[in-house]
């Protein structure tokens, strides 16, 4: 079994959060393991928050890329080239 590349998309279920998951989704690859966390949702056991919280993510939308949340995400908005920078879309 081949390895995957884990995307971990915190939104808030607005429609800014939802375009970036679009975008998100559109630049992965077969290698990418998407995962959606709806933090307006509530968690049955309360992942969504615990990793949010873990990752210091202070606004949303959010991405972490193997377990390492995007620089893009820690003080502004989602920017897919520095994602993409990050490995989204690309193949281990």
């Amino acid at each position: 079994m081949s390895k995957k590349r884990k995307i971990e998309i915190f939104t808030a279920g607005c429609s800014i959060c939802e375009g970036t998951v679009k975008q998100i989704k559109d630049a992965a690859c077969s290698c990418c393991d998407v995962v959606i966390y709806d933090l307006n949702k509530e968690c049955e056991t309360n992942e969504c928050h615990n990793k949010a919280k873990a990752y210091g993510i202070k606004s949303l939308p959010a991405v972490a890329i193997d377990g390492k949340l995007a620089s893009c995400c820690s003080s502004r908005g989602i920017d897919i080239e520095v994602l993409k920078q990050a490995g989204l879309g690309q193949p281990l």
